[in-house]
């Protein structure tokens, strides 16, 4: 039987960035089937000497190209990658250049901050990135400073987004012919990864972040037992929570009458001290195996802190087809992270190895043909997003669910949020994630519901869900059930721990991947692990999700038919480390962190200012011009805290800027959030006439860019409208309550501080 194509495998791609962003990006692309040729300058990438090279790079072409060979490629290319690091090749046009020069390329942007950089030199840093879009400042300390985190969180998701916005224009071009300039910059890998904490009140101080490395809530959050070895206990929602006091022995402290049965208090301040105190007596009277066995007969979310440097090889990893080895030719045998999405109808294939420098020649490119501009008739209309027209039926809850339907709306698609009467019951304090949505509420286990349900399918070209194993087939609502009535359907699933595996049946919550995946005790290091403030798996999941959505889709351009697509928050877990997991003889130690961390050396880390506090990014060269840039004060020995501790944050900047030294000032969200720029340049939006602010465009597309704000839908909102668009007969169920019409919400921004 003959294998099939992977999804992208007609796609020429011409990767002209370096770094992390912008080659993770066409990592993506090239495990799909796209043919990825990485130019580069004489000396190679500098990220070569980088271990995630290896994984970034994989499947590509290297060629060394001069000016006018660059030119004809270009021509040639249905994608064309610039990031970080252009300045090193011949000269590349701008976005507008090229986009006017080859009417059906695909131009995707991805620089390291935005339209401009605020650090001296504008090359890709993770540190500087974090420190100012606010991301340092928001991670859970002991201190009630800025923390550099070990992973370069936000470039990873910049480049897999950067990916899936370049689908999303494809299938744009694929309507009306065209191409378009598509920047995903480094304010949008924050955005991705961070949009709950862009919501803020503008009347509210900054959040208080020294609630300790393992966050606020005392419900969620790692323990340790009476053998020394941590576990994180996932009871997010009151269900989980009645459920870990009974297995831990204090349901009595929902009788206290600072919480009086409110499971919302228990994570104030005030309470959530004493609270916090009493599980950890409890999870030290006995050792670490016994409490997982108990929480999981309990069905309660809870798993091993383990280390970063075993999760490859962990049975869970390994059954799901999540690592890859590689015969590398510069490093030898590599096990890296595999492909995160899988495709089951146009599955996905590693072309191989990272290239050696300039090992394909430019001159030889089979296939390699001018692009012309298509003829479509059909472009989506001003203001209407790319995917203008998708129709999407969303049954996903929490975050790794919902998000995915979320980031489909903001590219344009017609998004409808299915939840149970009650309610997604994350749906108050993740509103953000469901904006841009609309709501139906509906009973699924009705046979009337469910029949409407299937009405709703039958006209859709996406369905997403986060359900457990199992629970679509006992709805009668699982894919092969749907395709049978629309064999056009998308249908993507986010599970916890893949299909397969010890694990695959287990609830699973983002900080449980982290637990087990070792992120958590690679950033704390020496000292106690660190929980992320950032739910970095399950926001991961959800760009994935998107990503694996649009290559579908363009497969079914060509085939007629949808297929199943499925990723994880443990694929998640996987690829956010894509760089730190990668393992071959001779590799160095991948970054660790410990309590507070504040960067990996004198040179490269944070300082307090008088004022606040700055991150630097220096090198040993610059160490005269630092000098120079700080006066005399900072002497041979080069004593930068004594020195930068007496100086205003901005005066630090803007004087090594004037040396060449790159740093920046470390900002909070809510500065972040008030800047004119920001607001500007729709990074941000006023939500709500001015009552809060939210995140804006993920994305800024040339010729596609959406209008308007996303707004978040009331529970069952738009459940008359949108089953009467469906056909349904909706006066009976709303009368016997299978199906609930509701209010517009208006969104709380509850700040507990």
């Amino acid at each position: 039987m003959r294998t099939p194509a992977p999804a992208l495998d007609h796609l020429r791609v011409l990767d002209l960035s370096t770094g992390i962003a912008g080659p993770v990006a066409g990592m993506f692309l090239a495990d799909h089937g796209a043919d990825v040729v990485k130019v580069e300058p004489p000396g190679g990438d500098p990220a070569r000497k980088l271990p995630g090279f290896a994984a970034w790079n994989r499947g590509k072409r290297s060629v060394i190209a001069d000016g006018d060979r660059l030119t004809e490629l270009l021509g040639c290319a249905d994608v064309c990658i610039v990031g970080a690091g252009t300045e090193l090749l011949p000269p590349v046009p701008g976005p507008d250049a090229a986009t006017r020069a080859y009417p059906g390329l695909i131009y995707l942007h991805t620089p390291p901050y935005g339209h401009t950089t605020p650090w001296a030199g504008g090359a890709e840093s993770h540190g500087l990135l974090a420190a100012a879009t606010g991301v340092a400042l928001r991670q859970s300390s002991g201190h009630d400073g800025p923390v550099e985190i070990v992973y370069p969180h936000l470039l990873y998701a910049q480049g897999a987004w950067a990916a899936a916005c370049a689908l999303a224009a494809l299938l744009e071009r694929e309507r009306s012919g065209r191409g378009q300039a598509v920047t995903v910059a480094g304010l949008h890998g924050m955005l991705v990864t961070s949009t709950s904490f862009v919501c803020v009140d503008p009347a509210l101080p900054p959040r208080v972040t020294a609630t300790g490395p393992g966050g606020a809530n005392p419900c969620y959050t790692r323990y340790v037992c009476a053998d020394g070895e941590w576990l994180f206990l996932g009871s997010l929602t009151p269900k989980f929570i009645d459920r870990a006091f009974a297995v831990l022995g204090v349901a009595d402290l929902l009788d206290d009458p600072r919480i009086a049965g409110d499971h919302d208090r228990v994570y104030e301040p005030g309470v959530r001290e004493w609270v916090r105190a009493r599980i950890a007596d409890a999870f030290a009277t006995r050792p670490r195996e016994e409490w997982l066995r108990r929480l999981a007969e309990a069905d309660c979310p809870a798993g091993p802190l383990d280390r970063r440097d075993a999760w490859l090889d962990h049975p869970q990893i390994v059954e799901n087809g999540l690592r890859l080895e590689l015969d590398d030719p510069e490093r030898g045998h590599v096990v890296m992270p595999a492909n995160p999405v899988t495709l089951d109808g146009t599955p996905g294939r590693v072309r191989g190895p990272a290239p050696r420098l300039g090992a394909g020649s430019a001159d030889e490119m089979p296939g390699w043909s001018p692009v012309r501009a298509g003829t479509g008739d059909r472009p989506a209309p001003p203001g209407a997003g790319p995917l203008h027209g998708l129709r999407v039926v969303g049954l996903g809850m929490f975050i790794a669910g919902a998000y995915p339907a979320m980031l489909l709306a903001e590219l344009g698609a017609d998004v409808v949020k299915v939840e149970p009467p009650s309610g997604d019951p994350f749906r108050v304090n993740g509103f953000t994630y469901n904006r841009g949505t609309r709501s139906v509420a509906l009973d699924l286990r009705d046979p009337r519901g469910h029949d409407a349900f299937l009405r709703l399918a039958d006209g859709a070209d996406v369905v997403i869900d986060n359900f457990r194993a199992g629970v679509r087939d006992r709805l009668g609502i699982a894919y092969a059930a749907l395709a049978a009535r629309n064999p056009k359907l998308v249908d993507i699933s986010v599970t916890a721990y893949g299909d397969r595996g010890p694990h695959a049946k287990d609830p699973g919550f983002d900080p449980i991947l982290q637990a087990r995946s070792g992120m958590m005790t690679a950033q704390g290091g020496a000292g106690e692990p660190v929980f992320h403030t950032i739910p970095v798996d399950d926001v991961c999941a959800g760009v994935l999700a998107v990503f694996g959505v649009c290559a579908a889709l363009l497969a079914r351009g060509r085939t007629g038919r949808g297929q199943r697509v499925t990723t994880s928050l443990a694929a998640a877990s996987v690829f956010m480390q894509c760089g730190e997991l990668v393992r071959y003889p001779g590799r160095p130690p991948a970054p660790i962190g410990g309590p507070d961390h504040l960067g990996g050396s004198d040179l490269d880390r944070f300082y307090p200012a008088s004022d606040g506090w700055i991150r630097l990014s220096a090198r040993p060269e610059d160490v005269p011009a630092i000098q120079n840039a700080l006066g005399p004060a900072s002497g041979a020995g080069l004593d930068l805290a004594a020195v930068i501790g007496t100086l205003r944050a901005d005066e630090v900047v803007k004087r090594l800027a004037g040396v060449g030294v790159p740093a920046v000032r470390a900002r909070t969200f809510e500065e972040v959030c008030a800047d004119p720029d920001m607001l500007a340049t729709e990074v941000v939006h006023r939500q709500d006439d001015g009552a809060y602010i939210s995140a804006g465009r993920f994305a800024w597309f040339g010729r596609t860019r959406l209008r308007g704000r996303l707004v978040p839908p009331g529970c069952g909102e738009h459940t008359e409208a949108v089953l009467r668009e469906a056909g349904v007969d909706v006066e009976e169920l709303l009368a016997e309550r299978v199906a609930v019409a509701g209010e517009p919400m208006r969104p709380r921004i509850r700040d507990y501080r």
